[in-house]
């Protein structure tokens, strides 16, 4: 198993307990997993790297566990207990030189000293929706929620945030604009904030100027914003919608560039590449794609079998690291796309408001007899309202 897990270029869990390698060269996927034990209690919520070598990575599953699969070895190596699943899902995790830190959807957000079994626990508030790591000070963890604003927690100071977002000011009709927090980003070399919500809003931060305001607010589509990552050159983010919308925006005048087009089904994980122009998304139709943020093409597409979730890029190498949401059995499978699915899709006619009114006076066209005249139809009591 070490010869294929490091041939693996995406990493992938599976809600019931998978974690799967697939290498884009050859289309070939790897099962990693003891497959006598695969359940729902096993799916897979979120994902890490260990280190900065990618020699680890860190699966952190529904029950509560967070194991170590070494990639070298092809194995996982370690298993951790670090959460109650009445306390929710794992919606963050993270690690620094010498501890790990996960967070829950109940806001118990902990930090597990390596070779300790004390913990330092901190209660970020209800209803967490993400908690997102400061890579330039891994100290320094976001979250944020339904009806939980941003917070910034510096956790060697974990008494209090060090910064709280104030709610926008009431829309036109004088009502209060409900809080939704979907995904975090931290701007690198900035102590800048991106988030997007619920309500497809994204919102820019800034800890450092006195305002607790957005110092941005931009508005993407109609329908709420699941995911958002930062491009390696500075000044725009790609963010994804229920509606399988992909866009990218500018963060200086708060405009859309452009949209990357394949999708057709919500975006359930989203993340740009460190160092490259590119963009890796998954989502509910079942395709993992890359697409080029350059001239936004489609570079990769790959079918997943099953609905997906959310992925991290690797900062080292071309590799990516994905948590998602699918079904696999058995040890090796082809991966390939599939084109006659596709053909399909691409052959259906476009149903339109007209073509609907054409069938439905096709349906309502008066019935004609043998001589020519035209009948009454026929009415059952059933239809008649």
């Amino acid at each position: 198993m070490a010869a294929k897990s490091q041939i693996c270029s995406i990493w992938l869990g599976s809600e019931t307990g998978i974690l799967k390698g697939v290498g884009l060269t050859k289309k070939q996927a790897f099962n990693f997993c003891e497959m006598s034990c695969m359940s729902r209690d096993q799916e897979v919520c979120v994902m890490a790297w260990g280190d900065p070598h990618e020699s680890e990575v860190l699966v952190g599953s529904v029950n509560g566990t967070v194991k170590t699969f070494s990639t070298d070895k092809g194995i996982f190596t370690a298993t951790r207990e670090c959460g109650d699943p009445s306390q929710g899902r794992f919606t963050g995790l993270a690690v620094t030189d010498s501890s790990m830190i996960t967070c829950v959807e109940s806001g118990l957000l902990k930090v597990w000293k390596e070779g300790s079994t004390e913990t330092t626990e901190v209660n970020v508030g209800n209803g967490i929706c993400r908690m997102q790591q400061n890579q330039s000070q891994r100290h320094r963890v976001a979250t944020g929620g339904k009806e939980n604003p941003l917070k910034v927690w510096d956790l060697e100071r974990p008494d209090k945030p060090i910064f709280t977002a104030k709610n926008v000011a009431h829309d036109w009709l004088d009502m209060r604009v409900p809080v939704w927090v979907r995904d975090i980003g931290f701007i690198p070399d900035s102590d800048k904030i991106v988030t997007c919500t619920g309500h497809h809003q994204v919102r820019v931060y800034d800890p450092s100027s006195p305002q607790r305001r957005p110092v941005l607010e931009a508005r993407f589509g109609e329908y709420p914003l699941t995911a958002l990552s930062l491009p390696a050159n500075q000044g725009t983010v790609v963010v994804g919608n229920t509606h399988g919308e992909l866009a990218i925006l500018d963060l200086r005048k708060g405009l859309v560039c452009g949209c990357l087009k394949g999708l057709a089904g919500a975006v359930r994980g989203l993340q740009c590449h460190p160092s490259l122009p590119l963009v890796a998304s998954c989502g509910l139709d079942r395709f993992l794609r890359v697409h080029s943020l350059e001239d936004r093409s489609l570079q990769h597409k790959v079918w997943m079998h099953k609905k997906s979730g959310f992925f991290l890029y690797s900062p080292c190498t071309s590799s990516f690291l994905f948590s998602l949401q699918i079904s696999a059995y058995g040890d090796v499978e082809e991966v390939k796309a599939e084109e006659e699915e596709d053909e399909v899709w691409d052959t259906m006619e476009t149903v339109t408001e007209k073509a609907k009114k054409r069938a439905a006076q096709k349906d309502e066209a008066p019935v004609t007899g043998v001589d020519g005249k035209k009948k009454r139809k026929l009415v059952k009591k059933s239809d008649v309202k």
